[in-house]
């Protein structure tokens, strides 16, 4: 089959363990470019911490915040804020269980807890500067996510309790908050709605728990050969690892490159 676009996670994906684009992925992205297919970026990242990525690669279309800030070519085709009201009772909650948060908005990000050791972790984990401290950030502008810190034995009370929101685990001390029925899926198919596309002309690359519903809808779901355990069984297929040329591997095998 001819597919016409293709949507690649970042961490784990387009980056490698050591954190940098692999020169085979580089080169990849340009061919497919060159061979007239549309390429986008659908991550659980916010749409400035992809910048770096997407310039280097030369992107301007990204599925963000795992699926509730949509973008093509600079144009915002879909975004979908948490309510204010749910991050109001859920700020409570937590720092009623000494959890912090951080808020993140479409231009910026901030922490609710000054200098915390998990939040400092999971950001030098991602690469990324830690965010600065403000009080009720979430009331100043819209917020497409949240993080949550805890861990798993402590996440139960939240998923019970709050139920009007979505939650993704990405690291061992932090739960995404997104809207209800967040996915990158959600954000894709409006994509492809705007480009007048269907789920069938896509192809998506993943390795995380959050690439679960995006596999799954894609015409081509790869699940990368590092991928977490649970994503390769909704897989199409499954190619290499992301430091042993995934990607490219992939793509040659599906005849796009």
């Amino acid at each position: 089959m001819s597919y016409q676009i293709v949507f690649f996670d970042i961490d784990g994906t387009l980056l490698n363990t050591e954190h940098i684009i692999p020169s085979s992925t580089v080169h990849a992205v340009q061919q497919l470019k060159k061979n007239g297919v549309h390429v986008a970026i659908a991550t659980g990242r916010s749409p400035y911490h992809l910048q770096a990525v997407a310039q280097q690669l030369e992107i301007d279309s990204f599925v963000s915040f795992n699926g509730s800030y949509t973008v093509h070519q600079g144009r915002l085709v879909h975004h979908t804020p948490l309510a204010s009201q749910t991050l109001d009772r859920l700020e409570m909650y937590a720092g009623q269980n000494n959890h912090p948060m951080v808020f993140l908005s479409a231009d910026s990000c901030y922490a609710n807890t000054e200098n915390h050791p998990y939040v400092l972790e999971s950001f030098d984990f991602l690469k990324l500067p830690s965010p600065d401290y403000r009080q009720k950030y979430w009331q100043e502008k819209p917020i497409y996510q949240a993080f949550l810190y805890c861990n798993e034995t402590e996440e139960r009370p939240y998923l019970e309790n709050y139920r009007e929101v979505s939650y993704v685990r990405w690291h061992p001390q932090v739960l995404d908050i997104l809207p209800p029925q967040g996915s990158k899926a959600r954000g894709i198919e409006a994509m492809l709605r705007h480009l007048g596309m269907t789920a069938s002309d896509a192809v998506a690359f993943g390795d995380g728990l959050n690439d679960k519903e995006m596999l799954s809808f894609v015409g081509m779901g790869v699940a990368m050969g590092n991928a977490h355990e649970e994503l390769k069984p909704l897989a199409d297929m499954v190619t290499q690892h992301v430091n042993e040329d995934g990607i490219h591997h992939g793509l040659k095998q599906l005849g796009l490159i």
